[in-house]
């Protein structure tokens, strides 16, 4: 379908046409007439498929036919770069309207500056956090709402927002319009929608697309101490001009980005305890070649928006399938050929590849780790190569009578090519500390399953979301590492690898819940019998050791 035939205002046509978007998506097409007609709507796609124009396009045309109050439109998303990203397109989109006030509020942003912008603002995008704090203030109303966009919903639940979202939902007025955009549908979703959401429609695509086109999939089988090993020479071969690491962790970002940049690498870190400031610095860095590769988190790259990247490398398997398309689908856009590199340590992470590649109907090439010898062949042939087009570009002319003097001298014309290749090539000092690498079978799992005992229950009021976004937040584990939570009357459980329940158990010791320390502790194998007070009140399933990938709570007596 044609943008044109969709009954945008003149203003908005011209500026998605200058945008070069004549064709809408499949998402596109199927929501932005409801979203105008004033359904209320689940839209379910990825990352790629073109969903911010989906809500973007409409809320922009409500708000220009608006009586131009301030806070017509609230956009909720996940974090800071995607709402960013969300107010640029939005900015773009009434870039021909006149009077449509816009206004992001995130953390890590001036305060005094963002109340300004809320005082004439009829579009406010952001994140739940931030704008909380802002209706706690008062600088934020929504009496004037009559639409309320949630953008990676299933991510906001993830991150422990579901109070905020549920808050500011309450808060708004009944009469309003709620568009829900989700790659996932998971049970929690579907309570938001039950409790929040008038008959609303349902429109449904299936990923940016489950096989990305243009991008070349490969897997490496490398032991976990030889990983930035492994991935040292995998980006010398390469040589990248602008490439994503991902890993699963805030600290492991940091430590693989300190070890890089002391070999003479030019990497930068991007995660979510970092000011927005520096955020936006690295990004800037990034865009403008300033460092070539950036090392992030999942949720830290949400809104990543650059275009010639030129490979994704993995150097943790991310825990949802859905991730894996969102990392590697930053390679290979507008046209361009990508590539993917995923480092498979053990039995578990090479069954994980084994299920992206059912995921998507795709195969992932198992490739060896490139030799120091094969680097250093490559790059000859590389420099040679460059050696011969200048040679046939007549290039050096200046040059000749000094060498003509060099070889009256004695020195034999092969003896001084040979000299100006090794002091131009120079030697590769970014490989020195690295050593070769064994391709080797996967490493048999060597954890079990353990529980986490804490003594808080449903008698303290505490519900699994809030647990989960406290581990994760605490320990930098992602969301699908932490397992089966079992929520009794006076205590809890939670399953985790021994690894991650080790780590829990050390960083959740000064945890307070209500203005009381709560005390975790490592309380045996999942196998062992535990001493329980009946059926628990409260439980939840993520994707780690504990349990098959369910997310939600269920009350003791439902089934």
């Amino acid at each position: 379908m044609q943008f044109k035939e969709l009954n945008l205002l003149p203003e908005i046509l011209r500026a998605v046409e200058e945008m070069g978007y004549t064709s809408a998506t499949d998402i596109q097409s199927g929501s932005i007439p409801l979203i105008l007609e004033g359904r209320d709507l689940i839209g379910r796609s990825s990352t790629g498929t073109g969903k911010t124009a989906a809500f973007g396009i409409p809320v922009v045309q409500m708000t220009a036919l608006g009586d131009g109050s301030r806070g017509q439109a609230l956009i909720l998303s996940p974090t800071r770069e995607l709402a960013m990203q969300i107010s640029d397109e939005i900015h773009k989109y009434s870039k021909y309207l006149s009077r449509i006030g816009i206004s992001t509020v995130c953390g890590g942003q001036s305060m005094p500056g963002q109340i300004h912008q809320l005082k004439t603002a009829q579009i406010v995008i952001g994140t739940p956090g931030r704008v909380m704090d802002h209706l706690r203030r008062r600088t934020l109303t929504l009496d004037n709402l009559r639409t309320v966009v949630l953008d990676e919903a299933d991510e906001m639940l993830n991150m422990g927002f579901l109070e905020d979202i549920q808050t500011i939902l309450k808060q708004a007025p009944e009469k309003r319009q709620t568009v829900l955009f989700s790659a996932t549908i998971p049970p929690a979703i579907m309570a938001i929608t039950k409790d929040f959401q008038t008959d609303p429609a349902m429109v449904a695509v299936d990923g940016g697309q489950k096989t990305v086109d243009g991008i070349s999939q490969f897997y490496y089988r490398v032991p976990q101490k030889d990983k930035v090993n492994a991935l040292k020479l995998l980006l010398e071969y390469h040589r990248p001009k602008r490439a994503l690491i991902f890993c699963n962790t805030k600290k492991m970002v940091e430590e693989l980005c300190t070890d890089l940049n002391d070999s003479g690498f030019q990497a930068a870190a991007l995660h979510g305890d970092m000011k927005q400031s520096q955020r936006t610095q690295v990004m800037n860095d990034f865009k403008h070649g300033r460092s070539s590769l950036l090392i992030a988190t999942d949720v830290a790259a949400r809104g990543i928006d650059v275009e010639d990247i030129d490979a994704v490398f993995n150097f943790d398997i991310p825990q949802e399938n859905e991730y894996y398309i969102h990392r590697i689908g930053r390679t290979g856009r507008a046209g361009r050929t990508g590539s993917s590199h995923t480092l498979a340590a053990n039995r578990s992470q090479m069954e994980r590849m084994r299920s992206l590649e059912r995921f998507m109907n795709a195969k992932i090439s198992e490739a060896a780790v490139p030799d120091l010898e094969e680097i250093h062949e490559r790059r000859l042939k590389k420099f040679l190569g460059n050696l011969k087009e200048l040679a046939d570009e007549n290039s050096g002319e200046t040059w000749i009578p000094y060498l003509k003097s060099l070889e009256e001298q004695g020195y034999s014309p092969l003896r001084v090519a040979a000299a100006l290749c090794t002091l131009t090539a120079g030697k590769n000092r970014r490989l020195d500390s690295v050593r070769n690498i064994r391709r080797v079978q996967p490493e048999p799992e060597k954890t079990g399953t353990m529980r986490v005992h804490a003594d808080i229950g449903t008698n303290d009021k505490i519900r699994p979301e809030i647990l989960i976004a406290e581990i994760a937040a605490a320990t930098g584990l992602p969301v699908g590492a932490i397992g089966k939570i079992n929520i009794y009357r006076e205590y809890a459980t939670i399953e985790l690898s021994e690894k991650d329940a080790a780590l829990v158990a050390r960083k959740m010791s000064a945890w307070k819940f209500r203005q009381r320390t709560v005390h975790f502790t490592v309380s045996g194998k999942t196998g062992q019998q535990e001493r329980r007070q009946g059926t628990p009140k409260k439980s939840w399933r993520g994707q780690g050791k504990g349990g098959a990938p369910y997310r939600g709570r269920r009350t003791a007596g439902k089934k």
